[in-house]
């Protein structure tokens, strides 16, 4: 099998390559990633033990010259994780987030067309369906409802994808998933961002009063579950993924402070983003039935297993704090890159 992983040097994009990599040993992946502020290729460097199944390109999935040139080559199906994903950038500067993740996945979805790509795999997210309130869950039947232009800008590119499959019979799924963590998440993010603070004494800021709630899965679960839906879900179908881990912000704050062994007297609660969701939930009753999908690392487990990943490897987050990383390119790979 021959898949093409985009963005597949940032967080969740490398963990499944990763995963891919390390699972089969008739998988060839060619990565096409940009390396924008958040894709890193020290997040790789494990790939390049596999020489003969694993190819970087350096590219933008909106250019559409280059996009076609990489899916004459036929592979068997196109995963897309590339996208702007930052919540708190997406209000400050929506441009590039309507660039990359719509006219990105436009591109995309036309040159699987043009090649006759066998499947086309949206990676979104839960917050396309907006904020719930205290009770209840999304199902995949929920109306999409986005709050900010980084979550429209998704359900943007699912509208797409369905309109794709409907009007030209493209074979394609889409996955929502909840919060992901666990290695080589971008230090802006709420659980890195929190370890990596507290390894340096700095104050911890949490948005509102921290009863925002998120469902949490660790990072290897949501890989197996994009790996399951990539060959087996339905053409056409959405497939929620989840941890089924419901916890407001602050509490998961103190766990990583209890597990650090730090004072609670590092939080600092700070003004509230605009258009802040309260609370998310999945339904992933559809996956576990269908498929046979589940989450097979705890909560508790996962974090410790977070934590340790992130004491253990300082240089990298330290060389992002620093913007060191951005040379990583050039520094390291240099004329390798295709």
């Amino acid at each position: 099998m021959h898949v093409i992983v985009t963005g597949g040097c940032g967080f969740i994009g490398s963990n499944f390559v990763m995963h891919l990599l390390r699972s089969y040993e008739d998988v060839r992946i060619t990565n096409l990633d940009l390396l924008t502020y958040a894709g890193n290729l020290a997040n790789l460097e494990e790939a390049e033990a596999y020489p003969d199944r694993y190819r970087f390109v350096r590219g933008d999935i909106a250019d559409r010259e280059l996009v076609d040139s990489l899916l004459a080559d036929k592979p068997d199906v196109v995963v897309n994780f590339a996208a702007e994903s930052h919540v708190d950038r997406s209000i400050l500067d929506s441009s590039s987030f309507v660039r990359t993740n719509i006219l990105g996945v436009q591109v995309l979805l036309d040159a699987c067309r043009a090649h006759d790509i066998d499947r086309f795999v949206q990676i979104s997210t839960d917050e396309v369906y907006g904020s719930l309130g205290p009770m209840g869950a999304f199902t995949e039947e929920h109306a999409l409802a986005p709050n900010s232009p980084y979550s429209a800008s998704k359900a943007a590119a699912d509208l797409l994808v369905r309109a794709y499959h409907k009007t030209h019979g493209l074979n394609v799924v889409t996955t929502r998933c909840s919060n992901n963590y666990g290695p080589y998440q971008f230090p802006e993010k709420l659980i890195p961002l929190m370890i990596t603070n507290a390894m340096e004494e700095k104050e911890l800021p949490v948005y509102g009063d921290g009863l925002h709630v998120r469902d949490w899965i660790y990072v290897t679960d949501h890989c197996r579950a994009i790996d399951l839906i990539m060959r087996e879900g339905k053409p056409g179908e959405v497939y929620n993924i989840g941890g089924g881990n419901e916890l407001p912000n602050i509490d998961i704050v103190k766990l990583i402070l209890k597990i650090l062994g730090k004072p609670d007297n590092l939080i600092r609660f700070v003004e509230d983003r605009p258009g802040h969701d309260r609370r998310y939930a999945m339904d992933t009753t559809k996956l576990r039935r269908e498929l046979g999908w589940k989450p097979l690392v705890a909560f508790e487990e996962g974090m410790a297993l977070t934590v340790r990943w992130y004491q253990e490897n300082e240089a990298w987050w330290t060389r992002i704090k620093t913007g060191e990383y951005l040379t990583y390119y050039e520094k390291w790979y240099g004329s390798r890159v295709a």
